[in-house]
């Protein structure tokens, strides 16, 4: 299984160490949006697609990039974030961009989200929120997903 990770992880680095845990379980790269040839692409079995969410989206470099990938037939594809806050269960946060990659031709049926340490006003007036995330016990989660991504392509481990 090829597989290869777009994240766009700019504020304090919770995203890259989610995408680093995902990456290792998967032998796949961790790529910003910037540095990929969407073409490359077409060559993977799998994609995942994260970034941390601002202002409940996901950062505009990453929709950006989706929103520029040609519609045709794809592979499989997850979505990942960190947040300060948790995704709400009534309008989540990850179903644009879920929405987006399927209309690219994506199958998307995986997503990891966790929380992050988040400065964004009003928290940077107390010092931020999370201070301490993503934690060692969100980095097993991460590799567990991972490892479910893995299991279900039939990829050896």
């Amino acid at each position: 299984m090829k597989a290869i990770i777009v994240c766009a992880s700019v504020s304090h680095g919770n995203t890259k160490r989610i995408a680093e845990v995902l990456g290792q379980v998967l032998s796949a790269p961790v790529v910003e949006p910037e540095q990929l040839d969407p073409a490359e692409l077409a060559t993977c079995d799998l994609v995942g697609f994260g970034s941390g969410i601002f202002s409940g989206k996901f950062h505009p470099r990453l929709r950006r990039f989706v929103r520029s990938l040609p519609q045709e037939e794809r592979g499989r594809a997850f979505v990942f974030a960190t947040s300060g806050l948790p995704e709400p269960r009534l309008r989540p946060f990850s179903r644009p961009l879920v929405r987006l990659l399927e209309q690219k031709g994506y199958a998307v049926g995986d997503v990891f989200s966790c929380r992050g340490y988040d400065t964004w006003l009003p928290f940077r007036l107390v010092g931020g929120i999370n201070k301490a995330r993503p934690d060692a016990g969100d980095l097993a989660l991460a590799h567990a997903f991972a490892q479910g991504l893995r299991d279900r392509s039939g990829a050896a481990s």
